[in-house]
Parts: structure tokens; C-alpha cells; sequence
């Protein structure tokens, strides 16, 4: 392979790597893509709950340091690492912010709006115009409409309206239609599973496939240690081959940093880019949601049919707190339940088989809060090399009252909403995992408290942009996958204007 072919690397196949490859590829400009990752499987491995959530297949040898919450020490935890990121694994839920979430951002949401079409069409997402009672304006349609609910799905739409709320079908990437390709049999091995049977339209089977077709290359087993700045500029990216250890640099006209909201200002930071203005906000500002789930035991079995039911979403309590703080609440989505073997193994000592036995009467609901960016939750560097001789990156994370009291919130609307379908009991937990990372590189018009311009370019660097979530300035209430990838593609047209 010829590094010096190509007009733009990126590093990261997630949204906002796939994405901008995507544009910058069909416009004609020669891309590659640097993953860390490895290509999915798709064996039976890969739908075993102990294979992939106990033993963590996907898992990579370079943990994270991260302290949370009151932990007084630094934890190692290990991220998933394949070739398109987190849509491996995701459920598919596709939503957008409002326009009122990028108040403080420095593009509207008619900027994003027509790419918001595009990236649904891409995605091929099954919804319905019309359906989210709080839905931001929009000119196009879905592909494809949703598909009919399933009886768990359906119970809890039946409680919400009981309950006089306005319950509405998720917007699902998922292949519930195209004939051409395997459709999606409806198992319960979605959410947390790359999809044996490729039916789920993550980005391997949609943005990265057609990035590949328009010339796109990729290259697998890359540790990205930094980018390499001369008089200014960009000029090549510093690496590690995983397979043999072995350093070299990839020569970069153009470098896209789209690693994740944790990965990608670990690689700013070893880029030695404190002596630009805003190298000191590299890191700061990591929000990741402030998110829950409400587990009601039911006392019949929940879905005997063992049936995909992550399908249904409210959005009714969104703006409830907006007049106080200017910030979303979030929204309730129905969400699958853990098999016994997950269950047993995350369980307490001596609960783990009453827990493991209890699955089949569950039924969860997850509670997505916004959460405020602060100056003091941070991506740093940790004194200690990985395996590859690379700085660790170092999370610091805490949420404010207020956060907690939107999160707060929501479970009570959701513990509500699981009585009415039949729940007995409920227990909440909250969700420790950066899934949803974003905010840790941000993008706005002030230069005191944004390292990136309204086009995501690295200020005092024309060649340097960042794609992913760690460009958001807000959080936002929603999933931020769909606004990721919308947001590439906006930055991926610009950089074919400046650039091609």
C-alpha cells in the first residue's frame, strides 16, 4: 500500500469517520481509514451473550483509565474495538435533536437539517413522519415505514396512553425490508450484538460500504498514537502496527480525527498541540447522558416469544425542564433485557442465580437525560504506556445535581409507565458506560471555550478536523449517532470545497 496515494486520512470508522469518508470519496478524493479494530465476525459468536457480554470477544488490549462518580481511584475499562465502531453494536435508534439543543452551538438546525435527510436515507431507517409528538421540522421521509410492534412492544405503548402520554415508533436503522439483502428475523440479539446475519444497517453495511465502493480504503489493526504538525500544518500521522509493534507514519494532506469522544483527544493530546490557544480545552467538556434503567418484574413472562420490542419511545417529558435551565430532560425507550447469563454474571454475590431466574418476567425501559458540559470532566493523559508503547487516555467524569435530577425524573415517568403495563417491582440502575460520549473536542464561535470552528477545523490548523461526538457543545436529550454522522457529512462537504 502507497501512503502517499491518498488526499485524506481518517482515523476512526465510526460515524463520524464513515461518514466524512463517505462524502469525501464520492466527491473523488483518495481516503483511508485507520481502525484499531478488526472486522465483525458474524458467527454464532457473536449472538452468544457469554461470548460477547461476559467475555468481551470485541474488547481491546489498551484499557481506559477512568474515575467516576465518588471513586477515589482510576479503574481500567476496555472498550470494544471493530470496524465501524459502536453502530456494531447499537440498537439501531435513530433521533434528532430539536432546535432548541443547539441553541448553544454554533450552526443551526437547518445546517444539519437536509443532511439529516440524507444520512436517513443512507441508513435506510424504518420511521414515520409525524409520529414523535416533539419532532424537530424535516423535509424528507423515511425510506421505510416501522414495522408493526410486537407484544412486549406493545404493552408498553398500550400503559403510555393509558397514562395520556404520546408514545411513538423509534426510528430504527435496521433492514426490516429490502429483499436484496437478509431482513432482520426480530431476535432479542440486537442491542449490544453485532448482527451474525448483517440485517442490522450499521456502518459496515451502509456509510463504509459505500465509501469502499467510491474508492475508499481501509486499513485494520492501526494503534493512532498522534498527528504530526510541521509549520502549522498536518503533514503525516504517527502509528503502530498492532500485529508486529512496528511504528510508521502515514503521510496526511488532510487528517480527520474521528476516534470517539474519548480516543480522539487522547491523539490531539499526544499530538503536542499545547502551544495553540485552545490546546488546554482539548479533553474538557466530556458528557456521555445521564442515563438509567427501570427494570419492572412482571409476574407473567414478558416475551415467551423472545421477540425484538425495542420499538417504542416517548418523548413527552423533553422540553419539561427547559424553561429552567435551557436543557433538554431526554426521552424513555424501550430496551431489551439482558439474558440470565449477563444477568447472572453482573449480579451481586448471592443474588446471581435469583437474578439469572428472573429474566424472563423483566421488562426494561431506558431513561436518556442530557447531561451540562463541564470544564473539569476531561480525557487526559495517564502517566502509564499501553502495550504499544502509546500514552493511556484518562477519564474524569462527574455529573451535577441538576443532572441527576432529569435522570431522576424520567425514571419516575418510566417506573409509571412499567406499573401500569403490570410491574410489580422495579429497580433502577444507572448506566456506567461513555456509549454515548460526546462533547470532549467542541466545535463553536467563541475561541475561549471551543478547540474546533463552526466547521470542526482545529483552530491554527487548516488540515486538522475532528468528526465525531466530541465536536457536540451540548448533549443534547437524544441517542447522538444520527447527529454525529449528519454533522460528518456537513463537514465532509466543506472539506471537499476547501480542499479537492
Amino acid at each position: 500500500m502507497n501512503f502517499n496515494d491518498y488526499d485524506a486520512v481518517i482515523i476512526g470508522t465510526g460515524f463520524g469517520g464513515s461518514a466524512c469518508a463517505y462524502v469525501l470519496a464520492a466527491a473523488g478524493m483518495k481516503v483511508l481509514l485507520l481502525e484499531r479494530g478488526d472486522w465483525a465476525r458474524r458467527d454464532a459468536e457473536d449472538w452468544d451473550p457469554r461470548s460477547v457480554l461476559v467475555e468481551k470477544r470485541y474488547q481491546g488490549p489498551s484499557p481506559l483509565r477512568v474515575r467516576q462518580y465518588e471513586d477515589r481511584v482510576f479503574s481500567d475499562v476496555v472498550e470494544n474495538e471493530v470496524v465501524g465502531g459502536m453502530s456494531v453494536f447499537y440498537g439501531g435508534a435513530s433521533l434528532r435533536l430539536r432546535e432548541e439543543d443547539l441553541v448553544a452551538w454554533p450552526i443551526l438546525y437547518g445546517d444539519l437539517s437536509p443532511h439529516y435527510d440524507c444520512v436517513e436515507r443512507l441508513l435506510e431507517v424504518h420511521g414515520e413522519v409525524g409520529d414523535d409528538p416533539c419532532e424537530p421540522p424535516r423535509t424528507g421521509d423515511y425510506l421505510y415505514p416501522p414495522i408493526e410492534l410486537s407484544r412486549p412492544a406493545q404493552r408498553i405503548w398500550d400503559a403510555g396512553r393509558a397514562l395520556g402520554y404520546r408514545p411513538f415508533r423509534m426510528p430504527l436503522a435496521i433492514n426490516f425490508s429490502d429483499r436484496a439483502r437478509t431482513v432482520c428475523i426480530r431476535c432479542l440479539t440486537c442491542d449490544g450484538f453485532p448482527c451474525q446475519i448483517e440485517a442490522k444497517n450499521d456502518l459496515t453495511m451502509t456509510l463504509l460500504k459505500l465509501a469502499q465502493d467510491a474508492g475508499a480504503d481501509i486499513l485494520t489493526g492501526v494503534q493512532v498514537a498522534r498527528v504530526i504538525c510541521k509549520r502549522g500544518r498536518v503533514c503525516a500521522v504517527a502509528c503502530v502496527d498492532r500485529r508486529t509493534k512496528k511504528a510508521f507514519e502515514v503521510p496526511a494532506s488532510v487528517a480527520v480525527v474521528a476516534a470517539g469522544a474519548l480516543q480522539s483527544p487522547a491523539i490531539l493530546l499526544r499530538s503536542e498541540l499545547h502551544s495553540f490557544p485552545q490546546g488546554d480545552l482539548i479533553g474538557r467538556f466530556l458528557m456521555r447522558h445521564c442515563n438509567a434503567v427501570v427494570a419492572g418484574v412482571f409476574p407473567f413472562r414478558t416475551n415467551p416469544e423472545q421477540v425484538f420490542h425495542k420499538q417504542v419511545c416517548f418523548s413527552d417529558f423533553y422540553g419539561d425542564f427547559r424553561g429552567q435551565d435551557g436543557r433538554a430532560v431526554g426521552v424513555i425507550q424501550d430496551i431489551y433485557t439482558p439474558s440470565p447469563i449477563a444477568l447472572k454474571h453482573h449480579a451481586p454475590f448471592g443474588l446471581k442465580n435469583l437474578t439469572a431466574m428472573t429474566a424472563g418476567f423483566l421488562q426494561n425501559l431506558l431513561c436518556v437525560a442530557e447531561d451540562e458540559p463541564q470544564f473539569e470532566n476531561r480525557v487526559a493523559l495517564a502517566d502509564e504506556q499501553d502495550v504499544y508503547g502509546i500514552s493511556r487516555a484518562q477519564v474524569i467524569h462527574q455529573y451535577t445535581a441538576r443532572d441527576c435530577d432529569r435522570r431522576d425524573y424520567l425514571v419516575e415517568k418510566a417506573r409509571g409507565i412499567l406499573r401500569v403495563s403490570g410491574a410489580l417491582f422495579f429497580h433502577t440502575y444507572r448506566i456506567d458506560t461513555f456509549s454515548h460520549g460526546v462533547g470532549s473536542v467542541r466545535m463553536g464561535d467563541d475561541e475561549e471555550t471551543s478547540a474546533l470552528d463552526e466547521n470542526c477545523q482545529f483552530r491554527g490548523i487548516d488540515n486538522l478536523f475532528v468528526t465525531d461526538g466530541s465536536v457536540f457543545p451540548t448533549s443534547g436529550g437524544v441517542n447522538p449517532s444520527l447527529t454525529i454522522a449528519a454533522n460528518a457529512l456537513r463537514v465532509g462537504n466543506y472539506i471537499v470545497e476547501a480542499f479537492r
